[in-house]
């Protein structure tokens, strides 16, 4: 004997509607612990966005530099066509600038301290922190837990050569171990420009 179509049952059995809840809370749960994750591990964006805009404001400091052959304080500074035309001091190599200075020149300083910053390769071993200074050597307020470092490296770019080109890094280190590197080039584009 058949069962009519009108006395079958419709509709899903307690198992199915146990399957379904499983399933679905398994998907619920994957979602949230994605949300969790993600939220957990970035960086909040307000640290983040600080610590990139001290790096870009320490990269265009570097960057307005000139790039000349010879210290700025050079006699020779605004006519030499190389290294070799330097009077005293050339400004060839990346070495902090009390010791390649000419021992009579003025004390040019950035922050107060007792460093030249008179051109770009000066910069290289730079740093600040923890805090951020202005160039008149005020702490920024606000910016007392990021911490800034400059390296400075000759590199070769396209076809401009190595001793031509600079390539800068700088690195801004900010509350919960926040790190941004931004990298940029300097290039010997006007040898004789002084500050």
């Amino acid at each position: 004997m058949s069962i009519p179509d009108h006395a079958r049952q419709r509709g899903l059995s307690l198992i199915e509607q146990i399957v379904f809840i499983v399933i679905v809370g398994v998907g619920v749960a994957g979602v949230i612990t994605a949300f969790f994750v993600s939220t957990r591990g970035s960086a909040d964006p307000m640290i983040q966005k600080q610590a990139l805009s001290v790096a870009e404001a320490v990269m265009e400091e570097v960057q307005l530099q000139p790039f000349t052959y010879c210290d700025p304080d050079d006699d020779n500074a605004a006519t030499a066509t190389s290294v070799a035309g330097c009077a005293a001091a050339n400004e060839n190599n990346l070495v902090p600038e009390a010791v390649d200075v000419p021992p009579t020149g003025p004390a040019e300083t950035r922050l107060g301290g007792d460093r030249p910053f008179d051109n770009v390769n000066d910069y290289n071993g730079f740093a600040m922190g923890p805090g951020i200074s202005n160039l008149s050597g005020a702490t920024v307020a606000g910016l007392d837990g990021y911490s800034a470092s400059v390296t400075v490296a000759n590199q070769a770019l396209g076809g401009v050569a190595a001793t031509e080109s600079l390539l800068i890094a700088v690195t801004v280190t900010g509350p919960g171990n926040t790190t941004v590197t931004l990298h940029g080039y300097r290039t010997r584009f006007a040898p004789n420009a002084l500050p």
